[in-house]
């Protein structure tokens, strides 16, 4: 009895462990673990995968219990390498709701605010279309696909078990954080620097026309030419999308100790 027991439960085992880490990475990652997807989609989602890729990874000890200590340390393991995975996704969008945020500030508008459902906060509506933008071309790309078959790498690399994520890997996580305000700031460098010299010129005005409404005048004017950088802007949105997700790429291969050879 206890021999089938045994197999019962490392059978369960097999399917539970790749399940756990596939829902912590589902769970934080872009698009599929926002408040857009409801928990019930999610949580099919996360069978899904998980019973697919399943048979095709190396099984786990047959000989550690789940409830044992070991179980619950390995447990914790998964989650937090799956975690890992899905919040280097997180870090393809914002940076682009970044950029908007700085858009929107220095075009004029950024009056105009939506509650960001992906973030659940409030923020620009510019930093909104980015994000919006961010989720058509990361589906349309097979971005999801890529992160699942990294998930899938990454139980050859770090299997079931209690091989943690190292201490490099989490600096290099967060130093991934300057990367992604550096990615910001030349995606929207083109509205800084147009917009510095719109309102140089206004200034301009102001001292040689002091009884002209620059106020009222300027105001229309940013905007106008607000939208006008936004397009340009907008037009180069693609490029930067692709060097973010090679980079994101790159980062999570680094952290699970795959080799990779290149993003897309």
């Amino acid at each position: 009895m206890n021999g089938l027991e045994n197999m019962i439960m490392a059978y369960v085992a097999s399917y539970m462990w790749p399940f756990i880490r596939t829902a912590s990475m589902i769970g934080t990652m872009f698009i599929l673990g926002s408040a857009l997807l409801s928990p019930q989609i999610r949580l099919v989602v996360c069978i899904a995968v998980a019973w697919a890729i399943a048979p095709l990874i190396p099984s786990a000890d047959p000989h550690i219990d789940m409830f044992s200590v070991s179980g619950i340390m390995i447990t914790v393991n998964q989650i937090l390498i799956g975690i890992t995975i899905g919040y280097c996704t997180e870090l393809i969008s914002q940076c682009f709701v970044m950029a908007g945020q700085v858009v929107a500030m220095q075009t004029g508008l950024g009056f105009a605010s939506v509650v960001d459902p992906v973030n659940g906060a409030q923020t620009p509506v510019v930093g909104q279309f980015f994000t919006m933008l961010c989720g058509l071309v990361f589906f349309g790309i097979d971005g999801h696909l890529v992160f699942i078959d990294l998930l899938r790498k990454s139980f050859y690399t770090l299997p079931v078990g209690l091989e943690f994520i190292t201490q490099d890997t989490w600096r290099n996580l967060f130093s991934f954080l300057g990367v992604m305000f550096q990615t910001a700031v030349n995606f929207s460098i083109a509205s800084i620097c147009t917009m510095l010299i719109i309102n140089f010129t206004f200034g301009v005005m102001t001292r040689a026309a002091p009884q002209l409404n620059i106020f009222s005048m300027g105001f229309a004017v940013s905007l106008i030419l607000g939208i006008f950088v936004l397009w340009v802007t907008v037009s180069h949105f693609m490029s930067f999308f692709i060097y973010q997700f090679d980079r994101t790429v790159d980062l999570i291969c680094s952290a699970v100790g795959y080799e990779c050879r290149g993003g897309l």
